[in-house]
């Protein structure tokens, strides 16, 4: 199973082009489904077939749908409640009743992020296609699975888990409830689904096509996510320009040069203006959009070593050395590129060395690490 994500910026046709997409591929003959987070129906404007909760066909091969995250949030918040009885009970705090609850921001894109993990394990499908919100905000949802993960292991680690026999004890001497069981376990099914999604993101058939259109903004917008991409080891599949006018004199000149040099600097796949906003299958398909490509190569962050120092080197492209800072923290690299954040591990053999330094050329960081004596193995 492959899983295509549609990345850009608001407003570039990036939901569009996810309906062209998967009805091409259906066409083809891909069992496919396409996902979607909108909270209007931009998904099902475009395939003229209205979507929703639960699954649509649209054709034989193709399926739509957008998960609705209000119904999901309040059974969670319910079972978390009364879970939560004697915490709440006393804290003094009035339980919400189900009426009155509202979803939160955010809880869309968590839902699409289950969606998208309860549809990958299904196996129904071959490709499944996920329009992402606007830009800023996949980026964020990309990187949730992992920071969701960390702060779960931080605040409740698995090794607290073995002094379960003390908690009553220790409730006895504070005077105060310890955390029961049910948040051990709510901590670790969430974990299971959570690690569910990143293998997902992290598979070697997932991928991301990035929809701009080609000018100042889309250069700015592209940049950005590639560069958001990069950190969190997604490839990029293709990038589309998309609503490419014809040269032509007149009002529209301006416009065609405008993308025209933007599109001399892009490696794009291009996509025509129709004239109007694309509705229903047959302006999906005079779209053209290009097939999904064979799978990416996988974005490697190689550690190599001469004369006894190794270099580890992470690709970001797009980079500027005057937005990037780093910091080793234990065994973990906190790496800061513009608005994006990331911590990750360090290879195992560089954990038992000090930085050393770093470089940014070509758009590929270069962190120098040299073995610490203290931690090295000696030679004999």
């Amino acid at each position: 199973m492959r899983t295509l994500l549609l990345a850009g910026p608001g407003g570039a046709g990036r939901t569009t082009i996810a309906a062209a997409t998967a009805l091409s591929a259906s066409l083809a003959g891909t069992r496919t489904l396409v996902l979607s987070a909108d909270r209007g129906d931009g998904l099902g404007a475009a395939l003229g077939v209205p979507t929703g909760d639960k699954p649509v066909a649209v054709n034989e091969l193709l399926t739509a749908w957008r998960p609705d995250a209000s119904a999901g949030f309040r059974e969670d918040l319910v079972r978390l409640q009364e879970k939560a009885t004697t915490a709440l009970d006393l804290l003094g705090a009035a339980r919400l009743e189900t009426e009155e609850m509202t979803t939160l921001p955010g809880a869309e894109e968590l839902n699409l992020l289950r969606a998208l993990r309860d549809a990958a394990l299904s196996e129904r499908f071959d490709l499944i296609v996920v329009d992402l919100p606007p830009a800023s905000k996949a980026l964020a949802l990309l990187a949730l699975p992992e920071e969701l993960r960390r702060y779960l292991r931080r605040l409740l680690p698995a090794e607290r888990q073995a002094a379960r026999a003390l908690r009553p004890v220790l409730g006895r001497l504070a005077g105060v409830p310890m955390p029961a069981e049910w948040l051990y376990e709510t901590a670790g099914r969430w974990d299971v689904e959570l690690a569910a999604v990143e293998a997902v993101l992290a598979a070697p058939d997932t991928a991301v096509r990035i929809v701009a259109e080609p000018g100042p903004a889309g250069d700015d917008a592209v940049r950005d996510v590639r560069l958001g991409l990069a950190l969190r080891r997604l490839p990029v599949e293709t990038l589309i320009a998309n609503r490419v006018v014809p040269d032509e004199e007149g009002w529209l000149a301006g416009l065609a040069a405008q993308q025209r040099k933007a599109l001399a600097e892009w490696d794009a796949e291009t996509v025509a203006h129709l004239g109007r906003d694309p509705r229903g299958l047959d302006d999906l398909h005079t779209l053209a959009v290009p097939p999904v490509a064979p799978p990416a190569p996988s974005v490697e962050w190689p550690v190599t070593e001469q004369d006894g120092v190794f270099t580890w080197t992470l690709p970001l492209p797009g980079a500027v050395r005057g937005e990037l800072d780093l910091i080793r923290r234990g065994d973990e690299l906190v790496v800061t590129v513009g608005p994006f954040k990331r911590i990750v591990a360090l290879p195992s053999v560089l954990r038992r060395c000090t930085v050393e330094g770093a470089s940014l050329r070509d758009g590929e960081l270069r962190v120098r690490f040299a073995p610490d004596p203290q931690l090295w193995p000696r030679e004999r």
